[in-house]
Formats: C-alpha cells, structure tokens, sequence
C-alpha cells in the first residue's frame, strides 16, 4: 500500500510541474526605449535639467490583460520596481555633474529606486489617472512617496506621465553650491517621467 502511494505522489511530481497545474506565469510589462526620466531644478542663476541616460523597471503584471485592465480603470499590475543608476544622471555639463553626484552620494550610493506598494487607477475621459504609492531610495535614504500618475493608450501600450516635487533635504541630502557658494541649487527638483509599457 505504501509502496503505492510513493509510486502515485512520485508520478504526480513529474506531471503536474509539467504540465503547469501548479504555476501561474506572471506577464511582464517592458519599458520603451522611448521612455524618459528627468529632473528639473533651479539656481540663484538659472534653471537646469538633469537627463537620466538609463532607466530600468521591472513590472510585474497580474496576467496577459494589464494593460487593458488598467486602462479600464482596473488593477492590472502587481508589482513595479524601478532603478535608475545615479552616475547616468546628465545634467549637460560637466561641473554640474560632478556636483550633483556628490549631493546625491554617488560614491556611496550607486542607485536610486523606486518600489511601488500600492496605487489607484480611475478612468477618465482621456484614459486613466491616479495616484501611485511607493518607496523612494535616493542617497542611502528610504521615504515613502506618493505621486500623480495620468495613462493612455498609444497603438496597444500604455503612455504614462508625471511629476513629483522632491525636497533633497528630506534625504538628509545638501542641495549643491557652485563658484564658493555664489550658486546655490534649490532644495526642491521636479522629478518628471514619461515612460511607455509594452506587455
């Protein structure tokens, strides 16, 4: 009788793993090389903007219809988990560069991420706006974020935009001075993205 039932539960270790009764393939939405990611900010002289060069997310989708879903006005993602490596911050030019990398820690510090924990998805008459709640690492610290996303379609993927006004400070980050002090950057950048998913 034993000899059975190893002989049934043995068979049912080959099979079933087989033939995928017991997984569950999770779909992945990929970024569009079109997709971009910058900073705004200001100075006692003028403005400036920082490009990121590399943008990598991996977005876990529920199943084969996210992108769908989610522009239905439903829960289509399951997880998002962005890095951007801090050195492919371009500001254009060069001493801002280098400024810029020592304010956000670069030496120590070689990425900024993003971890989504929770969102909301409505539609409207444009698509679908909401709101989208998360982890943000920059500098070695870790605060929770909250930023207003708005979506829609462009041929089959999904177009999403935004902006969130970041205080450096917050991060125990020191807004960057140039010429001994004679110009100093705003605490507060824009953080802008533009970014296109494809399931």
């Amino acid at each position: 009788m034993r000899a059975n039932i190893k002989t049934t539960l043995l068979a049912l270790a080959i099979v079933l793993p087989a033939s995928g009764a017991w997984t569950v393939a999770n779909e992945m939405l990929v970024l569009q090389p079109q997709s971009r990611l910058w900073i705004d900010g200001t100075s006692t002289i003028r403005s400036f903007t920082c490009k990121a060069a590399e943008v990598n997310a991996v977005v876990e989708a529920s199943g084969p219809n996210a992108i769908p879903q989610l522009l239905g006005g439903e829960k289509g993602v399951k997880s998002v988990h962005v890095t951007v490596p801090a050195e492919q911050l371009d500001c254009g030019n060069g001493t801002m560069n280098e400024h810029m990398r020592k304010a956000i820690k670069l030496s120590e510090n070689k990425s900024i991420e993003f971890r989504l924990t929770d969102y909301d998805v409505a539609r409207n008459p444009d698509g679908v706006s909401g709101t989208i709640s998360g982890t943000l690492l920059l500098g070695g610290v870790t605060k929770p974020i909250t930023i207003k996303a708005e979506g829609s379609p462009v041929g089959g993927m999904l177009h999403i935009t935004g902006s969130y006004d970041l205080d450096m400070t917050e991060y125990g980050l020191k807004p960057p001075t140039l010429m001994f002090g004679r110009i100093k950057v705003g605490q507060t950048v824009k953080v802008n993205y533009d970014l296109l998913l494809k399931s």
